[in-house]
Order: C-alpha cells, then sequence, then structure tokens
C-alpha cells in the first residue's frame, strides 16, 4: 500500500500517461468521466470500441489506493477470460498477479485479492449475506444491457439498490436506445446520480454485403482467397441450429481456405497432440486439421477450448457457432457471415431479434489487426438458385433471331426455380432492417425468482421491503401493479405449501356471485419448510420441496424419471430420450399414491386392463399412457393451480446411462448422440447437483430421519451421485471438478444454474 494515498486527478494522469496509444474519444471522455465523478459512469458504446481498458481504470484506482474493486461480468467463460487479463494487467502496473482474484459458482483464485473478477451473482450473493463492503471503492458492471435479460436481468437490478453509496458504479454496455432514461431512474429510485458517455462510432467500421447468388461454401472460399486487402477471414458463421453448424463445417472442410504451409504445419502439430478419440472428437479433428471449427453447447466443455484456443491463435480460418457466441467470450474475428435472418422451429420461424443482430454483428472486426469488420448476409439457397437462373435466362436478347438461343431460352424457361411453401424466406431488406433498427433498451424484466423470494424472507418476513423493490423496477406502471399481483400470488402459494405463514389471514373463498376480497399480506413468517426452497439452485426450488415430500417412497426408476424431467432439456435432443415402454407401468409410488390421488381429482381416467404388446413404434406414441413423470406434475398443478412457471418434460437418459454402465461414449454414440453429448453431459452433471440438492433438503427434516425410506433414499443418492461424478470425470475431468467445487459452494442464487435453467444454445 502507497505510503501516500494519490488523488484521482494524479491517477488520472498516472493512467493516461501508461497507455500504450492514445484513448479513442469516447475512451477519454469516459476516463475523464470515471475520475471526476462522484458516484460513476454508464458508458454506452458500440461492440469493439476498448470498455475494458475504460473498466482498467477503475482497478487501477483501487489498486493504487489500497482499496477493493469487483468487476462483474453476467458469464463464467467471460470471466475468466477478463481475469486472465486483469492479472496481466496487474503485473504491467507493478503489482502481484495475486492481486487479482477470481470468484465464480465453481472456483475460486485469491478470494481474498483488493481486485475481485466475479459472476454477476457472486455480487448480488454477498450483498444479500450482508458481507463487508466497507473497504469497496468501485464495482465495474461489464456487458451491462443485459440487465434487461429476463431470466437474470433482476441479479444487476438488485444489485445497484443493494451497493452501498459509497461504492462508485461503472456500467459498461452496448449502446442502448433509453440510456438517458436509465439515469434518470438510477437518480430517481435508488438516489445514485451517475455521469453518461456515449459513443456511436465503433473503433472499427463495419462493411455490411447482402449476397445473393452464393452459397455458404463457395462465399467462404471466397473470402479466404481476399481480393487487394487480403482475406477476410478469420470468420465466424452463425447458425441458429446446432445441427446446422455441422453442416456447414463439413461443407466447406474440402475446400481450399488459404491457410498457410507454415499455419497448416502448426495447426497439425497442435491437432495431433490432443486427446479426440471419443464422441464427437474424431468428427471434431477432421474438421480442425482442415482448419473449420464448430462451437456450441452439443460439444463438450473441452472440445470447445479447444476450438476457442485454436481460433485465437489465427490457426482456424472458419468457425460454426451459435448465437450464444456473440454474447460471450471475445473471439477475434475478421468476418461474420449469417446463412440464414431467421430463426425458430419448423413452420413458425420468424426474423432474428435487433439485439442479437446486433451482437453478431459486433463480432465482426478486430481492433488491433482490422480497419474494417465485414458482415455477409447470404440468400436463401432456394433464392440463390432463382438469383443464377434470371442471370442466365437475362443473358439471352427477348428478342433474339438465333434458333439455338431461342430454344436455350425456351428450355430455361421451363427449368426456373420455385419457392417451396413449406420454406419461409428472407431478403435484402430484411438485412436493412436489422441493420437500421434502433438499439434495445434497458427495462426491468421477468419475474422475481422463487429461490431470492425464499431468501429475502428468511432476511425479514416484512412483505413490504419486497414490494419496495417491485414498485422501484424500471417499467410502465401496469407492470409495476402486476408485479404485485404476481407477488401476493407468490405468497399465497408459500403459505398454501406450509413455507410461509401469512398476516393477516387470507380471505376465504368468496360467497357466490361476489368478487373476491383483495388481498394484500403485510407479513410473510418463515416455517422450517421454507429451508426446502433455499436448498434447490438447478430446478423450481417449490417443484423440487414438492417432490422432496414424495420420493422417498417411490423406487428407483421413478426418483429416476421424477428428477429427469425437472431438468431442461433442448427439444431435439429430448425426442431421443422418450420414456421406455417398460417404465409406463405404475411403480411403488404411483401404485401406493398417486395413480390413486389423480382418480379421486378427475385428473386421471383408473385403468381398463387390456392385451397391449410391448410395442416402441412411433405411431404408438400418442397412444401410450401417462409417464410417472406426467402424473405428478398433474398432481402438483392441482396442488398450486397459481404456479404457473414450473417446466418438465418426460426424459429417461441417466437412467439409461446407468445401464450402459456408466459408459458416456457408448450411451451417446449408440443412441446417435454424439453431436449433442455436450447437452447430455451437461444434463448429467446437474443430476449430480440435483442429488445433492436434494439430499440437503431431505436433511432439513429431522423427524424424517427416523424413517428408514428417507435415510435409504438418501444413501441413493449419494450412490447415485458418486457415479455420475466419475462417468463425468472419465469424460472430462476439469469441468467436473470445477462442478465439484461448485456442489460445496453454499451460493445463494447461483451463475450456472441461472444459465442452464435457461437452456442453451
Amino acid at each position: 500500500m502507497p505510503l501516500e494515498i494519490p488523488t484521482r486527478d494524479e491517477l488520472y494522469v498516472r493512467y493516461v500517461d501508461q497507455l500504450p496509444y492514445q484513448p479513442y474519444p469516447v475512451q477519454d471522455a469516459a476516463l475523464a468521466a470515471w475520475f471526476e465523478s462522484e458516484q460513476g459512469v454508464l458508458v454506452c458504446a458500440p461492440t469493439g470500441t476498448g470498455k475494458t481498458l475504460i473498466a482498467e481504470a477503475a482497478l487501477f484506482e483501487a489498486l493504487h489506493t489500497g482499496k477493493v474493486a469487483y468487476y462483474t461480468t453476467p458469464l463464467i467463460a467471460l470471466t475468466e477470460q477478463k481475469f486472465q487479463e486483469m492479472q496481466d494487467r496487474a503485473v504491467e502496473w507493478g503489482f502481484r498477479r495475486e492481486d487479482v482474484g477470481l470468484v465464480t459458482g465453481s472456483r475460486k483464485v485469491n478470494p481474498d485479492a483488493p481486485v475481485l473478477v466475479v459472476v454477476a451473482e457472486i455480487l448480488l450473493n454477498r450483498l444479500l449475506n450482508r458481507d463487508d463492503f466497507s473497504d469497496v471503492t468501485a464495482c465495474v458492471m461489464d456487458e451491462f444491457h443485459n440487465f434487461a435479460e429476463i431470466d437474470r436481468g433482476i441479479v444487476w437490478e438488485l444489485s445497484l439498490g443493494m451497493l452501498p453509496k459509497h461504492v462508485r458504479l461503472l456500467l459498461l454496455s452496448a449502446t442502448v436506445g433509453n440510456s438517458a432514461e436509465f439515469v434518470g431512474w438510477l437518480a430517481r429510485q435508488h438516489d445514485r446520480r451517475i455521469a453518461l458517455v456515449e459513443g456511436k462510432e465503433r473503433r472499427v467500421p463495419l462493411t455490411y454485403e447482402w449476397v445473393p447468388d452464393k452459397f455458404l461454401d463457395e462465399q467462404l472460399v471466397a473470402m479466404a482467397a481476399g481480393d487487394e486487402e487480403g482475406p477476410r477471414t478469420p470468420a465466424l458463421v452463425f447458425c441458429f441450429d446446432r445441427e446446422e453448424c455441422w453442416s456447414v463445417a463439413e461443407n466447406v472442410m474440402g475446400k481450399d481456405l488459404n491457410l498457410s504451409d507454415e499455419k497448416k504445419k502448426d495447426l497439425h502439430d497442435r491437432v495431433n497432440g490432443l486427446d479426440l478419440r471419443q464422441g464427437a472428437g474424431p468428427k471434431l479433428k477432421r474438421l480442425l486439421h482442415r482448419g473449420v471449427g464448430v462451437h456450441h453447447a452439443g460439444l463438450l466443455p473441452k472440445y470447445r477450448l479447444v476450438v476457442e484456443d485454436l481460433f485465437q491463435r489465427k490457426l482456424l480460418p472458419v468457425v460454426a457457432c451459435t448465437e450464444t457466441l456473440a454474447a460471450g467470450i471475445n473471439l477475434p474475428a475478421r468476418s461474420v457471415v449469417l446463412s440464414s435472418l431467421v430463426k425458430g422451429p419448423f413452420g413458425a420461424k420468424k426474423l432474428i431479434g435487433a439485439s442479437i443482430a446486433h451482437q453478431i454483428f459486433g463480432r465482426a472486426g478486430r481492433p488491433q489487426f482490422d480497419d474494417r469488420g465485414f458482415v455477409y448476409a447470404l440468400a436463401h439457397p432456394d433464392d440463390v438458385d432463382l438469383a443464377r437462373w434470371k442471370a442466365k435466362y437475362d443473358a439471352i436478347p427477348e428478342d433474339t433471331r438465333d434458333p439455338g438461343l431461342m430454344k436455350a431460352k425456351k428450355a430455361l424457361k421451363k427449368k426456373r426455380p420455385k419457392r417451396r411453401e413449406t420454406e419461409q424466406y428472407w431478403v435484402e431488406g430484411h438485412f436493412n432492417q436489422l441493420q437500421a433498427a434502433p438499439p434495445g433498451k434497458l427495462y426491468s424484466k421477468g419475474p422475481l425468482p422463487w429461490r431470492l423470494l425464499a431468501y429475502l424472507l428468511e432476511v425479514s418476513p416484512e412483505v413490504e421491503r419486497i414490494r419496495a423493490v417491485v414498485r422501484k423496477r424500471l417499467t410502465d406502471d401496469p407492470r409495476i401493479a402486476a408485479g404485485e399481483k404476481a407477488l401476493d400470488r407468490m405468497l399465497l402459494a408459500l403459505q398454501d405449501g406450509g413455507f410461509v405463514t401469512l398476516s393477516p389471514e387470507p380471505p376465504g373463498p368468496p360467497e357466490d356471485g361476489r368478487p373476491p376480497t383483495p388481498y394484500a399480506p403485510t407479513l410473510a413468517r418463515p416455517t422450517h419448510a421454507l429451508g426446502r426452497l433455499l436448498a434447490f439452485r438447478s430446478i423450481h426450488p417449490l417443484y423440487g420441496a414438492f417432490l422432496t415430500e414424495l420420493l422417498a417412497e417411490a423406487d428407483a426408476d421413478e426418483r429416476l424419471q421424477a428428477m429427469e424431467s425437472s431438468l431442461e432439456v433442448p427439444g431435439p435432443v429430448r425426442k431421443r430420450l422418450r420414456v421406455p415402454l417398460k417404465l409406463l407401468e405404475s411403480g411403488a409410488l404411483a401404485a401406493s399414491k398417486i395413480d390413486a390421488e389423480l382418480i379421486r381429482r378427475g385428473l386421471m381416467i383408473a385403468k381398463v386392463e387390456e392385451d397391449e404388446e410391448d410395442d416402441d413404434d412411433e405411431d404408438d406414441w400418442e397412444k401410450r399412457p401417462p409417464s410417472f413423470a406426467e402424473k405428478l406434475r398433474s398432481y402438483f398443478d392441482h396442488r398450486y393451480p397459481e404456479v404457473a412457471d414450473v417446466r418438465t418434460h418426460p426424459l429417461w437418459c441417466v437412467g439409461e446411462m446407468v445401464e450402459f454402465g456408466g459408459d458416456f461414449n457408448k450411451f451417446v454414440t449408440t443412441l446417435d448422440l454424439t453431436k449433442q453429448e455436450g447437452i447430455i453431459f451437461r444434463h448429467v452433471q446437474r443430476m449430480v447437483m440435483l442429488c445433492g440438492e436434494f439430499e440437503r433438503a431431505c436433511s432439513l427434516d429431522v423427524e424424517a430421519d427416523a424413517d428408514p425410506s428417507n435415510l435409504a433414499w438418501r444413501a441413493d443418492l449419494r450412490e447415485l451421485a458418486a457415479k455420475l461424478t466419475e462417468c463425468c470425470r472419465a469424460v472430462d475431468p476439469a469441468s467436473t471438478d470445477q462442478l465439484i467445487a461448485k456442489i460445496a459452494e453454499p451460493d445463494v442464487i447461483d451463475a450456472e444454474a441461472a444459465k442452464l435453467a435457461g437452456g442453451a444454445t
């Protein structure tokens, strides 16, 4: 710690003097505002304008004044990347690498360091747990436009309200459409007055090009060949489907991507040194040797890291990826290519949103290498055929007298390609529309999470404190009113489940013909059962607590069905993991309780004995009886009719993997799921987490410890978790070890679980 603390003016001069280049105008303005402001700055500028350099100023100040600073990001991968960058900066400034720490839900490095790079949920955890922030001088919130994200934006929102006033804010965002409104809201509702610095120009300008007459592989070859200004690669090809990523990569694999002999040798040496023997590894290895990568959630984490490393070394001219890469880590691409402008399920595709389009566009152009970035959008292949046909047809004059040409034109007319009624098309106007679309706005979105509500009630039973949070949200009055009503419904559901006791008592059902009496509780006193909700991080906590009450009496297959159904899996993968017919017969819990309850409540018809064939034919799928998971969900919906945000789907994955002896590679290969093995791997990891969550929830009930079935279930959970952990460790040891660390982390809000609960592309 320095003997004399420098002033902000002195720090400003020192920081600017040590920069390797003159700051860009928006950087210069933001740095000046940061060192002058008392409460902080909101910086809104396009991707690629060097906002990290602005963030580093806050950390530079903390290190030179002996204070603490937080650097938050929305994604674990981005947090890891920023951690490495900030450690490098600390050394350049004369400090130690150990002066920068990392804290995520799965990893801790130097957790007591003065500069902490964390996922946003960790910051909120510490605020909720009332950690000491007296020595914290600054909080950087990177990628702050995630404030408007439906599932997790409330993490930023609550953190803004709970940070002590002496902590200065540095909010870094892509361009937003209502920055002044946001700054006004922050001052009005949270008494924080921050400066606003906006930039409109990208550091590396973008060139947009509509490609009407080339197929994707032809376009990529042309980009790799380049022109007098050089190649237009490396390129990221954005697809809106994981299977399409593989198709694109395989189609371009055999093409000339203009990789130098020196880079080819380096690429071959590095790829040959990797262990890519199992699952999608051999297929990926063939692609990598040809300079093509694939990056999406269907890849194992270790394979995604391989692709990222090779692309950053400029050894892969092309990577086919999904849109999640646009909002994640920074990969240095000169160009981005969109092979489609629509996304969604078959028959219901829509034009991609302007926000995700701008994120994709912003990935083009590397500030350290390029003076321009290139964005290409390709026409639908059917329209490419039409464009090529038209070029040939128009090349023959209409008034030609040449018999040969007249015959050729007539033949061409008969072969005119046609658009298909079953296809959805896009045109250049859509591309122009996305370019011109205004940036998204910062608004509060998404409901209050159940687990967070439970934690807030543990801290204080006063409902008015939570209402104040709802009323302060950045949204319109009708949505605020709807949010307050939703809070009341949530509290009533918690009382119905025995998790809280409300005061005053809720009114009884209205008499016939009379409207219901308005009701707004003032206190929600936790019962012992509320702790069960806090035990669940990876599934809906109310549904987890509901299952905890029942599954001790279930058999092993029923438990697996119930647990797996509560973990979301993308639809295309889920279709291959259907519950087999042999498990549709009632098991122990269904036969002893659930079936009778559903019949008594009119939710299921009593079974009529019929002769059935054990036929797993696709045509008989709709005729099947309900699975155990579907029965449980019907029972839950009847008990909690006002709870509409639970998502469950019948699934049989881990059970079958256990039948394969825990051999992950054999399982995904047999079921032809190697291209989606990352989804399966993550599902198995989440089952490990869920076993621990159920065990913690069960352990809260002291009376149940005397029940042999409860004790046996907990033992079964530990055994299953151990088997699945070893299965995962055999596939990806590093990722599995991080999972084990995360399970032991007592976080209130879990970043990875929140991300997984929202699915992945």
